[in-house]
């Protein structure tokens, strides 16, 4: 093996990923301190940006108003959840989204310049903000990006993933990069923070963007950092569903919002069935809707529901959703005269890097936000729209802790990276544990499944980990066998049902 040149950066904050958890957590660090983001992508390629349905807070911090937020949060996490998180997310939110307004996000507000807000599954009032109709992460990340762009003290590093993390005597030093085109960047820095977002490029079908193979957690898994929850994916239960089959891999969602404007779902005989498995219907959590739609569509021999929106008129559904309107006009479907089909699809990522209230991780200097982490507030079932609020609440939370430590010589060290090029595709491998996720890791589960997809899984791991290879489509099959297999090895251990983990057996 021969040698690699490997560039050498410093920073007093390295922030690897380039979505809203990333930069909203760079925007509140001090200016004096020397912050580098590294984004696996060009910025505003990130799960933020597709974010459909709004951020959810309450600005009235009225005790009882707050209270409400807490109960919805807590009910839909169906008892597995951290309360003390959960009240910081709630009670830091109207401070938060407030400094979102004065960075210039334009949310949606009605003639009299009133902020709009609306309703989606799980919550018991309209608490939701929303920009630009069904493109609320789209205005959030382009008025967060036209910022960072302009910080003097942030260097942005694009196209460059996160493959290993810088680790010494317990500690957290920085991290390994690889560029798209295979060049090595060591980033080191006092303080570390993993925002690298979901999971999703592990099953064969997500609303994920396409880099979502779990980098952070399984860079933080082998470096020994202490995971949760990792059983728990949530599965958007209203996704586009082509009938076609002409759509491949990322998918696009039909937001929650639409059923809180008042949309129903409809069996493939065209009967309204929430009402059989949950008083709220159309407007339970997402666990519950996704499994309830499952259940009738294999009572129905069928592969899609329906969103039936046409009562709510063009009008109204063209100006409210124009980003799905469009999607479904381009689809062939008219949402106010066609029946629009449906189905669950892996949408996020619940478990992760375990966090305590300031974003700390088990390991020393490393922080963890966003999807890629577990603070608490999830529980065992996201309630719909709280994801963006963690974003910012612990990405301002993290800044602070940050921004309490003084600025230090940055300790660096040569590391010798033995560079080995492996022409074989690894496309393959990603397909069939894609596939076997999709079969067996789904919604419904049972231990038999679990069991041979975990078989699958391991051969494909201990392979990638017994012949390594420095490239980029290495270690990103490496992420997802790894990240499938932490799925796969909780949802074996967790016997019970609870919130998006269903074991029939």
């Amino acid at each position: 093996m021969k040698e690699k040149t490997i560039k050498k950066l410093t920073a007093d904050v390295l922030i690897l990923g380039g979505g809203l958890a990333g930069l909203y957590t760079a925007l509140n660090i001090n200016e004096n301190k020397k912050i580098i983001i590294a984004s696996k992508e060009p910025l505003g390629k990130s799960n933020s940006y597709l974010a459909q349905g709004g951020i959810a807070g309450e600005l009235n911090t009225d005790e009882k108003v707050l209270a409400k937020h807490i109960e919805d949060t807590l009910i839909a996490g169906s008892g597995l959840f951290d309360k003390d998180a959960i009240k910081e997310l709630v009670y830091d939110a109207s401070e938060n989204i407030k400094m979102l307004i004065d960075l210039g996000v334009p949310f949606d507000v009605d003639q009299d310049g009133k902020i709009l807000l609306t309703r989606e599954g799980g919550h018991s009032t309209r608490r939701i903000l929303h920009a630009g109709g069904d493109a609320t992460g789209k205005n959030i990340m382009e008025t967060l990006i036209g910022l960072i762009r302009n910080k003097k003290n942030v260097t942005i590093i694009e196209n460059y993933m996160l493959y290993d993390l810088i680790v010494k005597d317990e500690k957290c030093y920085g991290g390994q990069l690889i560029s798209m085109d295979n060049e090595f960047c060591n980033v080191f820095a006092d303080a570390t923070i993993l925002a690298t977002g979901g999971i999703g490029a592990v099953y064969r079908d997500s609303t994920n963007a396409h880099g979502a193979t779990g980098d952070g957690i399984a860079a933080a898994y082998r470096s020994g950092v202490e995971l949760r929850g990792m059983e728990f994916v949530q599965f958007h239960p209203t996704v586009f569903y082509d009938t076609t089959g002409t759509i491949k891999g990322q998918k696009f969602l039909i937001s929650e919002a639409v059923r809180g404007e008042g949309a129903y779902l409809l069996n493939i005989n065209g009967e309204r069935f929430m009402e059989k498995y949950d008083k709220r219907l159309e407007l339970a959590p997402r666990d519950i809707v996704s499994q309830s739609i499952m259940k009738e569509m294999y009572d129905t021999w069928s592969e899609y529901v329906y969103i039936d929106a046409r009562h709510l008129g063009k009008e109204f559904l063209s100006q409210r959703f124009p980003t799905i309107y469009q999607k479904c006009l381009e689809s062939g479907y008219h949402m106010e005269k066609d029946l629009i089909p449906v189905a669950p699809v892996e949408h996020y990522g619940i478990g992760g890097v375990k966090i305590d209230l300031n974003g700390e991780t088990s390991l020393a200097n490393l922080y963890a936000n966003g999807e890629c982490c577990s603070s608490g507030v999830h529980g065992a079932n996201r309630l719909a729209s709280n994801s963006l609020l963690e974003c910012i609440v612990f990405g301002k939370r993290i800044a602070n802790e940050i921004n309490k430590k003084s600025s230090s010589k940055i300790n660096s060290w040569e590391i010798d990276i033995p560079f080995s090029m492996n022409k074989n595709s690894y496309h393959p491998i990603r397909e069939e544990i894609r596939n076997t996720m999709s079969k067996y890791v789904f919604i419904v589960r049972d231990e038999e499944g679990l069991k041979l997809a975990l078989t699958i899984i391991n051969r494909h791991y201990k392979n990638l980990c017994k012949h390594p290879f420095t490239t980029v489509d290495y270690y990103r099959t490496l992420n997802i066998a790894t990240v499938a297999k932490l799925i796969t090895e909780a949802a074996l251990a967790r016997k019970e049902s609870i919130g998006c983990h269903l074991r029939i057996n």
